[in-house]
């Protein structure tokens, strides 16, 4: 309840009841509203597994849908890499000699990884199992240096073309759907409730589309200062985590697309808490994982808080 809704209840209830009972029922309504809006703790995130660095400049970052393998595309060296989720161990490498310059990893609804191939200007598709990952096709046409790639569980795959400014929509292996105008554009996510979100990099914003394309939000500004915004990802309560490269932060966004929370340092560096460039951001229950892009590894988080 609103602080007004909560007047609006107590001034509905003094025409009803006698005047102790209306003030007794005011004061809960009004202490109720208020307490309702103060903002949640934030979270608090603390460090407990770091990869060695040994990538090249690793880009975005997704798990396996059973949880057991976490996917990196390592940007620099062509190639995906195959970590333990827990340890950031290395298990394998895959796709070297077929991708170049790799940016952004997902899976689809058949379990096979969709890997934005930027400099061969397709997104690159993969059967995998375990550490292994078998070339089976690609989607192409109308896009350029894609660095996003999200697949819809109803099978549309959607892509960033960076070099075309444009998000271009593919089912069954053919374009169905097309917008422009935008600038650099790098991911392209999901949220929980099915809208299309693109991190516009080259205009400091983030886009929200609906199913249509249709523009229905724009966060930008001072509120949020983007600079190169890349990977996104939501946890269980709905809240967007951004990895904002140049400067050096994970920025939190709120379901309603408050700025709530910032992960990071004003400076680049290595550490709990801080990060050179971060790029990739996954989450699965209450651990995240960034690519601590400049700095070559991953990193995992423990997140505690209220996540739902």
């Amino acid at each position: 309840m609103t602080i007004p809704e909560a007047v609006s209840a107590c001034a509905a209830d003094f025409s009803q009841f006698p005047i102790r009972k209306i003030r007794t029922a005011c004061a809960v309504l009004l202490v109720a509203a208020v307490f309702s809006q103060a903002p949640a703790a934030p979270l608090e995130f603390k460090l407990v597994a770091a990869s060695a660095e040994s990538y090249g400049l690793p880009h975005d970052i997704v798990l396996s849908p059973d949880g057991s393998f976490l996917y990196v595309a390592d940007n620099a060296r062509d190639r995906i890499v195959v970590l333990d989720p827990q340890s950031l161990q290395e298990l394998g490498v895959f796709a070297r000699g077929e991708v170049a310059e790799p940016h952004d990893v997902d899976f689809d609804a058949q379990g096979r990884l969709l890997v934005a191939d930027t400099g061969n200007s397709r997104i690159a598709v993969y059967e995998v199992s375990g550490i292994d990952g078998r070339l089976v096709g690609s989607l192409h046409g109308r896009i350029r240096r894609p660095e996003g790639v999200a697949a819809h569980p109803d099978g549309r795959v959607f892509a960033t073309g960076a070099a075309s400014g444009n998000l271009v929509v593919y089912r069954d292996g053919k374009v169905i759907g097309e917008i422009g105008g935008l600038s650099s554009p790098h991911d392209v996510a999901l949220d929980p409730t099915g809208n299309i979100w693109v991190a516009d990099a080259g205009n400091d914003r983030l886009v929200r589309l609906d199913d249509t394309l249709r523009i229905t939000a724009v966060l930008q500004g001072p509120d949020y200062a983007f600079q190169g915004p890349r990977y996104m990802d939501f946890d269980p309560g709905g809240r967007m985590y951004v990895a904002d490269k140049y400067t050096h932060r994970i920025k939190i966004i709120a379901a309603d697309g408050a700025l709530i929370q910032v992960l990071g340092g004003a400076a680049p560096g290595k550490g709990e808490g801080v990060f050179d460039r971060p790029e990739g951001v996954e989450i699965r229950g209450d651990h995240i994982w960034f690519s601590d892009t400049y700095n070559n590894r991953i990193v995992r988080y423990k997140m505690t808080g209220v996540l739902d």
